[in-house]
C-alpha cells in the first residue's frame, strides 16, 4: 500500500493510510474519519451516516469511504447475513478503501465492541435508523462483496435499501485478517435463526427462498486455510 503522512498521527495499531484515504481527516483519538461520517457540532459522530453523502454516493457514483469517484468495480462492506439476502444500507467503495476498513475499523476488527445508541444528535439531518430490519449484532466477520452493479429500492417504510449485484470477487475478514471457513460458518450459523424469524412472519415461500439464498452463498465460503493476500492482490480493483 502507498501511504501518505496524515496531518494527525494515526493510532499505532492502524495500518498506514493508502493514497485514496490520505486526505481524510483524523480525529483526536487517531482514527481516520470516513467520508460518509456525519459531523455534529464540529465533531465526527461515527455512529451516523450523513444522508446527503448517501444520496451523493448513489447519484454520483462516489466511494462511501473516501468520497472519490468509483470505476467499474464496486465493493460493498457487508455482514454475512447481507450475503444471503443481497441487501445492505451502505453504498459501495473502492476495493482498497473497503479492504482498509475491514482490516482497521474498530467495530469490524473487534467483535466485542457495541454501538453507542444515545439520542443526543439531530436525527432529522442525518441517517440514524437504517432501512429494512437490521440485525443488531456484531457478526464478527466482514465480507467484501465486489460486483459491477447494484440497484436501490425502498422498504415498507419508504426508506432506501441497496440490492447488490452478482459477486465477481469476495474476501472474508475477521479480526482484521482473512477469515477462516470455520469463522464464516459460525457467524452465518448464528445469524440464520434471526433471518428465519423474519422469513417465518412472511410465510412458507419466504422460508424456502431463504434456504435457496443460503445455498447460493455456500460456494463463496473461504477455503479451509485462507491464503494471505499476495502483493499482486493487494493492489485490488479501483
Amino acid at each position: 500500500m502507498t501511504s501518505v503522512p496524515s496531518a494527525r498521527p494515526l493510532r499505532p495499531e492502524l495500518e498506514p493510510l493508502p493514497a485514496r484515504l490520505s486526505t481524510l481527516p483524523v480525529d483526536a483519538r487517531g482514527y481516520p474519519v470516513p467520508w460518509f461520517v456525519a459531523w455534529v457540532d464540529g465533531q465526527p459522530d461515527f455512529r451516523i451516516a450523513d444522508g446527503d453523502k448517501w444520496r451523493r454516493a448513489v447519484r454520483e457514483s462516489r466511494c462511501w469511504i473516501c468520497g472519490g469517484r468509483l470505476g467499474r468495480w464496486l465493493t460493498f462492506v457487508i455482514g454475512p447475513m447481507c450475503a444471503i439476502n443481497r441487501t445492505t444500507t451502505e453504498p459501495p467503495a473502492h476495493t482498497d478503501c473497503a479492504r482498509y476498513a475491514a482490516r482497521n475499523c474498530p467495530f469490524l476488527v473487534r467483535p466485542q465492541m457495541v454501538r453507542r445508541e444515545d439520542e443526543t444528535v439531530n436525527a432529522d439531518v442525518h441517517m440514524r435508523e437504517g432501512a429494512g430490519t437490521p440485525l443488531l449484532r456484531n457478526p464478527g466477520v466482514a465480507l467484501l462483496w465486489t460486483t459491477h452493479s447494484f440497484n436501490v429500492f425502498h422498504d415498507r417504510a419508504g426508506k432506501p435499501l441497496i440490492h447488490v449485484g452478482k459477486a465477481e470477487q469476495v474476501e472474508w475478514y475477521a479480526g482484521g485478517r482473512r477469515a477462516t471457513r470455520a469463522e464464516v460458518a459460525a457467524s452465518i450459523d448464528s445469524g440464520l435463526p434471526l433471518l428465519r424469524e423474519v422469513a417465518a412472519q412472511q410465510g412458507p415461500e419466504a422460508l424456502r427462498e431463504l434456504d435457496r439464498a443460503w445455498a447460493a452463498v455456500l460456494p463463496l465460503y473461504p477455503s479451509e486455510t485462507p491464503r494471505e493476500l499476495s502483493h499482486a492482490s493487494e493492489s485490488g480493483h479501483s
